[in-house]
């Protein structure tokens, strides 16, 4: 029976850093989860003020307005297809991910989206 004294201690330790290293990947997995919501907002909301510039032109540069749209949402505007004229808007953009528990280094989440003006043409006979 002595021999197996403190034994119980060897096990509880090993739980317990089993335990932390598997809470710090979950908390890993999280930051990317979120990360990867928000570049999607921002992707949604880039697509959007593209769109609203291809239908209703300021003066701005659609692309221009993509990118500050997608700056205003913490992204990077990385490709936008939204020449003027065109009836649709596709943007890329992505996101630094970094400061993670378990992984050395960072990664970039990415995130594309489109968004379609709809002009109604001449109203239908009545």
């Amino acid at each position: 029976m002595r021999r197996e004294r403190g034994s119980v201690s060897i096990v509880i330790a090993a739980v317990v850093l089993l335990a932390l290293v598997l809470s710090l990947g979950v908390a890993d997995v999280a930051r990317v989860l979120v990360a990867r919501s928000h570049a999607r907002t921002a992707a949604d909301a880039a697509a959007l003020a593209a769109a609203q510039e291809l239908a209703l032109p300021s003066g701005t540069a659609p692309a221009d307005v993509a990118a500050a749209y997608a700056e205003h949402n913490d992204a990077i505007l990385t490709d936008c297809v939204c020449e003027p004229g065109s009836t649709d808007a596709k943007v890329a953009v992505s996101i630094l991910v970094d400061g993670f528990l378990l992984v050395t280094g960072s990664r970039t989440v990415q995130a594309r989206s489109r968004a379609i003006v709809d002009v109604p043409s001449e109203p239908a006979p009545t």
